[in-house]
């Protein structure tokens, strides 16, 4: 193929493809999905979803806490209410 053909077709298809696009982008009315599409009167298409939904969340609870009891305090011996109440552990 000579430089001059391929720059026919370089051309041809910039064209086409500004054309495509300039197409695309022309303000249309603002219908919703179940407007008639031009290739037959009265006929109402969905839209197609194309992705998967997502899978379910499951959430698991939260691994057990290990919560260590706490420390046992010494008393001293004291006084308390007129009585003498020895040392002890709480």
């Amino acid at each position: 193929m000579t430089s001059s053909a391929a720059r026919k077709i370089a051309a041809t298809c910039a064209v086409l493809g500004l054309a495509t696009v300039g197409i695309a982008a022309t303000p249309k009315a603002a219908h919703a999905w179940w407007r008639a599409y031009p290739w037959g009167p009265g006929v109402f298409i969905p839209p197609v979803v194309v992705a998967p939904p997502p899978p379910p969340a499951y959430y698991a609870p939260p691994p057990p806490a290990y919560y260590a009891p706490a420390p046992r305090a010494w008393i001293p011996a004291h006084w308390e209410n007129g009585y003498w109440v020895p040392g002890h552990w709480s």
